[in-house]
């Protein structure tokens, strides 16, 4: 659903005067070669290290050249969205790191009763900006759909989220985290480290940009059973080089690999 022009929720609420319509692709889906490291592959799942940059699926302003277009070779489906086989969770643009895509109705429905259930660990590192944060904290309010602005997220409206933090290193303004998910909303962690007045290093959303620099966010570690097998399954990303680089350069105490 577009709302003034927009991408917006089923669930959005939409006000008097605002302009509604909805997008419908001309063709399917269609495979583009795209390399994107594969961390784990089999015939039921796949695990890619995203590189920032590159969008999940496509959508209003991004109708191909996505990580599906990527890997539709591959044989990722599953659910009921036409645009989204497979994408049982997602990654912003600029977000870089892990995530799990199914190649099958069984696994891709058993992956999203395991993230709805809280049995998917995902682990986040982030540098943020300001000082004073606790040693370890959670931040339990709900996120959704800014009432003011469809084309953002907010703290304190729509569904339960909650991030929990540890501080790892501080120095020079900024602090760096390792985040962690009990629940996956868009924007969650960006929206929850900014409502507690500590935004993401370099968001241009939910902080402020920095020219040269991207959004300072990786999914480093993802962990679950495996939807079909059910062995424990663990995968570890390294902060990729452009983000090493940032780290270093606001100071290098931060530079914790």
């Amino acid at each position: 659903m577009l709302v003034d022009g927009d991408e917006a929720t089923a669930s959005y609420r939409v006000r008097g005067g605002q302009s509604v319509g909805v997008r419908v692709p001309e063709k399917g889906l269609l495979p583009e070669e795209r390399p994107v490291p594969l961390i784990f592959e089999d015939e039921h799942i796949l695990v890619v290290d995203k590189p920032a940059g590159l969008v999940v699926h496509p959508g209003a302003g991004n109708p191909s050249g996505t990580l599906v277009n990527a890997l539709l070779r591959r044989g990722i489906s599953g659910g009921e969205d036409p645009l989204r086989p497979g994408v049982v969770h997602r990654l912003d643009r600029d977000t870089s790191g892990l995530m799990v895509l199914a190649k099958g109705e069984p696994a891709y429905s058993r992956l999203v009763r395991m993230m709805s259930a809280r049995r998917v660990g995902r682990a986040y590192r982030a540098i943020v900006e300001g000082e004073g944060l606790p040693r370890t904290g959670t931040i339990d309010s709900p996120v959704g759909r800014d009432p003011d602005n469809p084309t953002l997220m907010a703290a304190g409206v729509g569904k339960q989220a909650i991030t929990h933090f540890e501080v790892l290193a501080s120095a020079a303004g900024h602090a760096m985290l390792r985040v962690g998910l009990e629940t996956g909303r868009t924007h969650q962690v960006r929206v929850h480290l900014s409502a507690i007045g500590h935004p993401v290093y370099a968001d241009p959303l939910y902080g402020s940009p920095v020219p040269g620099r991207r959004l300072w966010l990786h999914a480093e570690r993802l962990s679950f059973e495996h939807p079909i097998g059910g062995e424990s399954l663990e995968f570890h990303s390294e902060i990729p080089e452009d983000l090493r680089d940032s780290a270093t350069g606001l100071d290098g105490s931060l530079a914790l690999w």
